[in-house]
């Protein structure tokens, strides 16, 4: 299940569009799986008990119930994306983005990924699943980029899915992509009332730190 999580999403433009010429998905998959390699991998020097976590996070009785649901929206929404563009690189195509478009988006993507992994380095309780890990401590983390916004991790994903379609050119991509956004934006919120509600320490945080998913904004 993790081996097709790490390179099989990845490498769904190209196995849907079969066109292995496609430089920019060849980009898109290694970023992800590199990406993810790497950041588990120092995340685990760092933390080796997140790695148990993140790989028992569906087996905690106290998990949220809402997110039992959402949780694999999420990944639906998110395998959908590459699924699309693949499709759409195959019977469509759209127009092309242009190449400095594309590097913008490879800039941006990278950006996001390098969020998302700091994220993951810094809070030693990040799970895949939203529930409180009281019998690991649960605190709050206000280290890194924590320091800035409360869900680093759903803000590197929704910049890393905004820019897919650029870099793959795809305009079909955009549906499951704002999909995607409503999930992590909904997901966000929920996940928050929770933290606020069940975590000591949070509503502090929360009143230094003060947007939820994008400094200034929201």
């Amino acid at each position: 299940m993790l081996l097709i999580f790490i390179v099989f999403v990845p490498m769904l433009p190209l196995i849907s569009s079969w066109q292995w010429d496609w430089w920019e998905a060849w980009v898109y998959a290694a970023v992800n799986i590199f990406g993810f390699v790497i950041s588990r991998y120092l995340a685990g020097c760092r933390n080796p008990d997140l790695l148990v976590e993140c790989s028992q996070f569906l087996q905690h009785p106290n998990l949220e119930k809402w997110d039992k649901t959402l949780s694999p929206l999420l990944g639906l929404a998110g395998g959908l994306i590459p699924l699309a563009a693949g499709q759409d690189a195959r019977f469509g195509p759209s127009p092309e983005f242009g190449l400095i478009l594309k590097i913008i988006a490879i800039a941006v993507l990278l950006l996001g990924y390098v969020i998302g992994s700091c994220a993951l380095i810094a809070n030693q309780f990040f799970s895949g699943m939203v529930h409180i890990q009281a019998d690991r401590g649960h605190q709050v983390i206000d280290t890194g980029p924590y320091r800035w916004v409360p869900h680093p991790g759903y803000l590197g994903a929704l910049i890393t899915c905004l820019v897919i379609p650029i870099l793959l050119d795809s305009w079909w991509t955009f549906i499951p992509v704002i999909f995607t956004i409503i999930i992590i934006v909904l997901r966000t919120k929920k996940e928050d009332d929770v933290l606020q509600e069940k975590l000591e320490g949070y509503r502090v945080y929360t009143q230094r730190v003060r947007y939820r998913l994008i400094p200034g904004v929201w």
